[in-house]
């Protein structure tokens, strides 16, 4: 009898334990670009109106109808729909039960990159609502990319390409696409020099590699710096594939970029980590490009800029 009573007991306080949902370990991120800009567009369009439309919103609602595809006629549709004030509880029905994942997957994707910012011009600050991510290519340098997200590999053992390549010349400036932490920096034998910086939400990390030899990085980048969106960070070369450090050893001069999403810390470094194709997202963030002056003694950024989303940055022996 007693034991049959703790029994109760412990299944009663086994109930009242909050439910946690089951952690995202897999992701295929395929949101064509004509439906990110289309999204994009609307939520900036209706920032400061009475109804703002979330661009999450519109793509979970419209990822849980076609199964992430996203094509435009579904976005445009969800857009209608949410203008209308309708619930995408009542708008999906059954379908319903795959809204929760959609909205975190595309909140973890795209959650850093629009936003409130402010640019200085002329010593005032200036703040807006809009893109707030930028091309990981500074402005005015050319670079040229296609969809190779799950090419062959063969260094060090054959597995998928987990970025996108984004073919320029040597030296060109690269910049943070997002702020965040310097997580990460020196030598790869896969990457080469290369950089790892952790979005401030820690659900990103943005990986820049084959940077080039002898001067890979910008002046003074430590690790455990903080950053911001369109800081220099380093320079493009094709450093790589050798055990040896400061080794040019790719055929070709080009930034790897990629994205790894971060649901639970564990998942930062294992065998199923989640990488993302980023192709469609550097198409979007090329409309958005920082500007960075070579100056005597080094390289200055002409518009600094603030994320005016971020109240505090992380604090310990680095950060500020």
């Amino acid at each position: 009898m007693k034991r049959r009573f703790l029994c109760v007991i412990l299944l009663v306080v086994i109930l009242m334990l909050p439910v946690r949902a089951e952690t995202i370990r897999w992701v295929d991120f395929g949101v064509p670009y004509e439906s990110l800009k289309y999204a994009m567009d609307v939520d900036i369009t209706t920032a400061e109106q009475e109804k703002h439309i979330s661009w999450i919103d519109i793509l979970a609602l419209a990822g849980c109808r076609t199964g992430g595809k996203c094509g435009l006629a579904s976005v445009k549709k969800a857009t209608v729909e949410l203008k209308e004030d309708r619930s995408p509880e009542e708008l999906l029905g059954d379908l319903y039960k795959y809204y929760d994942y959609y909205h975190k997957v595309y909140e973890s994707v795209l959650g850093g990159l629009l936003g409130n910012y402010a640019v200085e011009v002329n010593g005032e600050l200036k703040p807006q609502y809009g893109l707030k991510a930028f091309s990981p290519i500074a402005a005015g340098y050319g670079y040229s990319h296609c969809a190779d997200f799950g090419n062959r590999r063969s260094f060090g053992f054959a597995r998928k390409h987990l970025g996108n390549d984004l073919m320029g010349s040597q030296g060109t400036p690269i910049v943070a696409v997002e702020g965040g932490v310097v997580e990460a920096m020196g030598w790869n034998r896969y990457g080469g020099w290369r950089i790892g910086i952790r979005s401030f939400d820690s659900k990103r990390y943005y990986y820049y590699a084959h940077l080039q030899k002898d001067r890979p990085f910008a002046p003074g980048l430590e690790q455990g710096d903080i950053v911001q969106a369109g800081d220099l960070i380093g320079f493009m070369g094709r450093t790589g594939y050798s055990d040896k450090e400061n080794v040019n050893n790719i055929q070709t001069v080009h930034l790897h970029f990629g994205m790894e999403l971060v649901f639970e810390e564990w998942q930062k470094e294992c065998n199923s980590e989640i990488w993302i194709d980023v192709y469609n997202i550097v198409r979007l963030l090329n409309q958005h490009r920082s500007s960075i002056q070579k100056i005597e003694g080094g390289w200055k950024r002409v518009y600094p800029f603030v994320d005016l989303d971020i109240e505090s940055y992380p604090k310990g022996d680095k950060f500020v």
